[in-house]
């Protein structure tokens, strides 16, 4: 969750040299790629035909959807603004468990669940202060995209396991991602800034392959509606990182509200599956 916090600061700091769509290319290309070299030098095994199924939503979810509505909505409305609805990706998350993945979180869970979404939420609005329809909206069928793809990984991870689900994911998406980064590839790179390169690098490397391979083992092992909750803390780490990057002030009602949402997540691992 810690790796993920940081990718939509690092998107923002990318997208100030790169357009949204050769950053959501590339990236993918680059994780891709290595992606391809891991399965191939651990000699794995060619996933099933309705693995290769699930593996094209995990694709479409999380290695094409999430990363290119995220950067879009980062062209409309600041990285501060982007984390409240991060602080509805548990319940994304959890839902698609549902649908997906069979699980049956009971009452307490859901009400744990929202109380502390309605905690990110109403503290992200409080702080925001650049809003945009269209990034609102991009932002919420990021959050949408990447719950599905979040549960139906975590779900194959356990035929698969975690960094095997994502290599795959990524090798799938490789031609059409490699086509369109040849195609969206900008006239000049002289222009890039260091910052540009960096969030390139960390969207690439950490948010587009690291990060999953932790993440859907978690998901797997402790349930995707439980672990899934401890989504709810990304957008405090995330707004913590901003202010380190993009020099954002982070006030005292961020910590107290941190506490709150940490009292959450504890309640809705607790009540997940009673």
């Amino acid at each position: 969750m810690c790796i993920f916090s940081g990718s939509l600061p690092a998107t923002k700091m990318a997208i100030a040299d790169f357009s949204p769509f050769f950053l959501t290319f590339s990236r993918a290309t680059i994780a891709g790629l290595l992606g391809l070299a891991m399965i191939l030098a651990m000699k794995q095994k060619v996933p099933s035909f309705r693995q290769a199924g699930a593996l094209l939503v995990v694709a479409l979810g999380v290695v094409l959807g999430f990363p290119l509505l995220t950067a879009l909505a980062l062209e409309h409305v600041s990285s501060a603004h982007s984390l409240v609805f991060l602080g509805l990706l548990p319940l994304s998350t959890a839902l698609f468990g549902v649908i997906r993945g069979g699980e049956k979180p009971g009452i307490p869970f859901w009400l744990c669940s929202g109380a502390g979404s309605l905690l990110v939420v109403a503290f992200a609005l409080s702080q925001a202060s650049n809003t945009s329809l269209t990034g609102d909206l991009l932002m919420l069928a990021a959050v949408i995209v990447c719950g599905l793809g979040y549960a139906e990984g975590a779900k194959l991870t356990r035929e698969l396991g975690g960094w095997q689900v994502i290599s795959w994911a990524l090798i799938i998406s490789l031609p059409v991602m490699f086509s369109a980064l040849l195609f969206t590839f900008p006239a000049s790179l002289s222009s890039v800034s260091v910052t540009g390169w960096l969030g390139l690098g960390y969207v690439s490397l950490f948010s587009m392959l690291i990060g999953f391979i932790f993440w859907y083992k978690g998901l797997a092992a402790g349930g995707i509606a439980a672990v899934g909750q401890l989504q709810l803390l990304q957008p405090f780490i995330g707004l913590a990182l901003s202010a380190t990057l993009l020099h954002e002030k982070v006030s005292t009602l961020m910590i107290l509200v941190t506490l709150g949402v940490v009292i959450c997540v504890s309640g809705s691992k607790k009540f997940a599956y009673k």
